[in-house]
């Protein structure tokens, strides 16, 4: 009896996550895509600076690069106004399609702010004094952004 209950919950459970499978070419899947790729390039990075990972000037390089070539791809996938449905979990608030210029100028802030990291990066070795204010402008613009318009 026991046993086929379970079965019975394990197949309902199954067939519930198989319904909310995100359309992988979707605007949605596209965004959350790119913003994974830059949380990973960054998550390194953050850890050097605060000491819970030893500071490796190459892959700090190497991660600001692939950070900046990241920075300009998220928002072509967003659209200007608010879609119907996007077939997924958007973390996007309201405000998002009712600012769409505060957004856009927040988006192009955040961009400024990973050039800036980079070419601090490629104009010398860096060290993480040398990189902290820039690497700390980049979260500011992250947060700044989130605050306004992502829904935690």
């Amino acid at each position: 009896m026991k046993l086929k209950t379970l079965s019975v919950l394990l197949l309902a459970g199954v067939a519930l996550a198989g319904c909310h499978r995100l359309d992988p070419n979707s605007p949605l899947a596209k965004r959350q895509a790119v913003f994974k790729q830059m949380l990973h390039a960054s998550e390194d990075m953050g850890g050097m600076l605060r000491g819970r990972i030893v500071f490796d000037a190459e892959k700090f390089r190497a991660d600001s690069v692939k950070l900046n070539e990241l920075a300009g791809q998220p928002w072509q996938y967003f659209p200007t106004s608010k879609p119907t449905d996007e077939g997924g979990d958007s973390r996007a608030k309201d405000e998002l399609w009712q600012r769409q210029l505060e957004f856009q100028a927040d988006s192009k802030t955040f961009q400024q702010a990973v050039t800036a990291l980079e070419a601090n990066t490629r104009a010398a070795t860096p060290t993480a004094e040398g990189v902290r204010k820039d690497f700390a402008a980049v979260e500011d613009a992250c947060e700044a952004c989130h605050k306004k318009f992502r829904a935690l």
